[in-house]
């Protein structure tokens, strides 16, 4: 059984002018144990500090894509499983897309590692088409995208959730009309062909909240906004998907992690 998780550990795990917080990832990362880690928001790493001071300690191999405008993601892959290439989606995000491809039993599986545009939803839509073509170019029949996709599920009544955010953060999530519900992202990459692992599970939509934690988050308000999404051919292979809580995820980061049980072995 493969196991992949996605995480935003925000700002690189350190708050300006609060405390470092990578001990409290570390240990979730180690209690998760996943064979591939996407991460996203690591604000002040290059490959060997993300080697140093995350990977080496929890006996990853990190890919890390730096970013134009906002912060590096990386995939981070554990041995046995073996990496066959890594590479990042060549387009200007605001933050950045890594891309990793490893051999499994049942053949190569891709994993995108993103972070879309958390201001304007239609920076996000454009990300999502860049993230899509992508992968119908170069992703396989086993592709999985995962992280911070900042939308909102397509399928779900966000109205009273909405309603009870300042403003400033309420409109991250609306269209120009200043009314409508802004779920473009996710909505065209479910429109690609892509399949949201969470949804697949039949699991009720509040267990899949992502954001807030008890670290903070005024411009949240119960939102799932991480995201595992899979070729047809992997949903296929889904055993499980759940949000961790508790412990030291309450406080890591401001967002929790999502863990997937894939039937795949190491190849």
């Amino acid at each position: 059984m493969l196991r992949v998780m996605t995480w935003n550990i925000r700002t690189g795990g350190r708050d300006r002018g609060g405390p470092d917080r990578l001990d409290r990832i570390v240990e979730v990362v180690t209690g998760q144990r996943p064979d591939v880690l996407a991460l996203q928001e690591l604000r002040g790493f290059d490959r060997d500090g993300l080697s140093t001071e995350v990977a080496g300690r929890v006996g990853m191999l990190p890919h890390l894509a730096r970013s134009c405008f906002g912060q590096p993601v990386a995939v981070l892959v554990r041995p046995p499983l073996r990496v066959l290439s890594t590479d990042r989606v060549r387009r200007p995000f605001h933050h950045a897309a890594a891309t990793t491809v490893v051999a499994t039993s049942g053949g190569p599986l891709t994993v995108v590692s993103a972070h879309l545009n958390p201001y304007s939803g239609g920076r996000r839509r454009m990300e999502a088409d860049w993230l899509a073509a992508a992968l119908r170019r170069r992703g396989g029949p086993l592709a999985l995208l995962a992280g911070d996709l900042n939308t909102l599920d397509p399928t779900v009544d966000h109205t009273a959730r909405l309603a009870g955010l300042p403003d400033r953060y309420r409109r991250r999530h609306l269209r120009r009309d200043g009314r409508t519900v802004d779920t473009r992202a996710v909505a065209r990459l479910r429109a690609a062909g892509l399949v949201d692992l969470w949804a697949a599970t039949g699991a009720p939509e509040p267990a899949g909240l992502t954001v807030p934690t008890r670290h903070g988050g005024a411009e949240f308000a119960g939102m799932r906004l991480d995201y595992l999404l899979g070729t047809p051919a992997l949903a296929g292979r889904v055993r499980a998907v759940r949000v961790v809580r508790g412990g030291a995820a309450d406080t890591a980061s401001d967002h929790y992690p999502v863990v997937a049980e894939l039937a795949l072995d190491p190849a």
